[in-house]
């Protein structure tokens, strides 16, 4: 018994579902990938897959089982990448996870570039706001924004955006204009929690060489960045945002209207980050050599204009 053929058939009819399209990916007989599928869960003593005569699904012991059979898979590609990285271009499977603005708006409309530069790299993208758990969800890595504290991993900074506070048109007729920090007791504000422990995050201003914190009431809340500027331009409250190309468009056609600009927020970092103990393969270092080359260029274009 081949053991890894055996574990590549498995993951292969896992990730399609079908016996017969993974025979035909493989370019193997049907009989074959059922025989290595029986030899894996004869080896193992568990079932690993539920068949119909309509699909494939797996039990809950494969679901487990998978998830450690890519890990190998992909530790077995890393070491061939390592030794083989010179000698041919990269390629095989990535997961990546970013934030579900920054996926719509800077990561998808670019990543054709990088598949037409690496077309034989496979990526699965992730667009989250959530924590995620790089080893035992099998991301390979992610794009976050803010400071990054657990230790077990690495982060490589790849810029940072300056913050702008903001209000609607709507809002400052309602409510006026504040022309200082201290004036923000009779505000209130959009706030944005924290989707790991749902704490808000409190606004910040650099008031007399000091950066302080102020927690502004609000009606209304969010964890998602998208919403968060909907709500802002629909008046719902003042706002923090870093300065994206999205923000500066709106900030342009007056959607947005800076405030307190002499109390500037402190600039919001963003990292590529993948776990401290994981040998970078080559397919994603080029990955993130290719993040930090697109972000490096949105971060040059308030500085150019």
């Amino acid at each position: 018994m081949d053991l890894f053929r055996c574990m590549q058939t498995f993951a292969k009819v896992a990730e399609l579902g079908s016996f017969s399209q993974a025979a035909q990916a493989l370019q193997l007989p049907n009989a074959s990938v059922s025989t290595r599928i029986s030899l894996l869960e004869d080896r193992l003593g568990i079932k690993l897959l539920a068949r119909t005569t309509r699909r494939v699904r797996l039990t809950d012991d494969g679901v487990a089982y998978l998830q450690t059979v890519q890990r190998l898979l992909a530790e077995i590609d890393e070491v061939e990448d390592n030794f083989k990285g010179r000698t041919r271009k990269p390629r095989g499977r990535i997961r990546v996870d970013v934030p579900a603005s920054a996926g719509r708006h800077v990561i998808a409309p670019a990543l054709p570039d990088f598949l037409r530069r690496y077309p034989d790299i496979t990526v699965d993208l992730g667009c989250t706001d959530r924590p995620v758990d790089l080893v035992a969800e099998g991301v390979d890595c992610v794009i976050r924004g803010g400071n990054v504290l657990d230790d077990s991993l690495v982060a490589r900074r790849i810029g940072e955006y300056e913050v702008v506070t903001c209000a609607a048109p709507s809002y400052l007729a309602q409510y006026g204009t504040p022309t200082s920090p201290l004036m923000l007791e009779d505000h209130r504000a959009i706030n944005f929690f924290s989707a790991r422990t749902g704490k808000v995050m409190p606004f910040d201003f650099l008031i007399d060489g000091r950066l302080q914190t102020i927690v502004l009431q609000h009606q209304v809340a969010t964890n998602d960045a998208d919403a968060y500027l909907e709500l802002a331009q629909q008046g719902m409250g003042l706002a923090q945002v870093p300065r994206s190309r999205i923000v500066l468009e709106m900030l342009a056609a007056g959607v947005l209207i800076p405030i307190l600009e002499p109390w500037r927020p402190s600039n919001f970092p963003m990292y590529l980050v993948y776990p401290r103990n994981r040998h970078l393969s080559a397919r994603i270092r080029v990955f993130a050599d290719w993040a930090i080359e697109l972000y490096s260029a949105i971060f040059d274009e308030p500085k150019r204009s």
